[in-house]
C-alpha cells in the first residue's frame, strides 16, 4: 500500500494525531475512535495493523496491553516525496513574510495605513 493510500483514510490520520501525543494503549485509541467515528475495537485494530505494516506505527507489549507509538520511517518517506512540492507554498510564505515585514516598518515609521473612507462623505 502506498503511503498516501494509508494517510488518505481519516481514521488512520486521526490515529496518527493521537499517537503524535505520545505512546498510547490500544484500548484508549479504540475508545477515542469509537467516540469520534463510531467504529468498533476490531475496526480500530485493523487500522492500527495497516499503520504498523506500512511503517507509520510500532507496537510493544506491556503485560497484556499493547502500546502503540508513531514510527517516523514512513513519515520521513512522505516528507521526502513532498519536498518536490514545497516550492509551491514556500514562495507564498516568503512573500507573506515580506509583506508582514513591510507593514511593521510602515507602522513603526508612523505611516499607519489610512482608514478606508466612509461611503457618501
Amino acid at each position: 500500500m502506498h503511503a498516501l493510500d494509508v494517510l488518505g483514510d481519516p481514521v488512520r490520520r486521526r490515529l496518527l494525531e493521537l499517537l503524535a501525543e505520545g505512546e498510547q494503549p490500544a484500548g484508549r485509541l479504540a475508545a477515542a475512535l469509537r467516540d469520534e467515528f463510531g467504529i468498533s475495537q476490531p475496526a480500530t485494530s485493523q487500522h492500527l495493523k495497516v499503520l504498523r505494516e506500512n511503517g507509520f506505527a510500532r507496537v510493544r507489549a506491556e503485560g497484556t496491553r499493547r502500546l502503540y507509538a508513531v514510527d517516523t520511517a514512513a513519515l520521513r518517506e512522505v516528507d521526502a516525496w513532498l519536498e518536490g512540492f514545497r516550492r509551491f507554498w514556500d514562495q507564498r510564505l516568503d512573500a507573506l513574510a515580506t509583506e508582514l515585514a513591510r507593514g511593521k516598518r510602515s507602522t513603526a515609521a508612523g505611516n499607519a495605513p489610512a482608514a478606508p473612507a466612509e461611503e457618501g462623505t
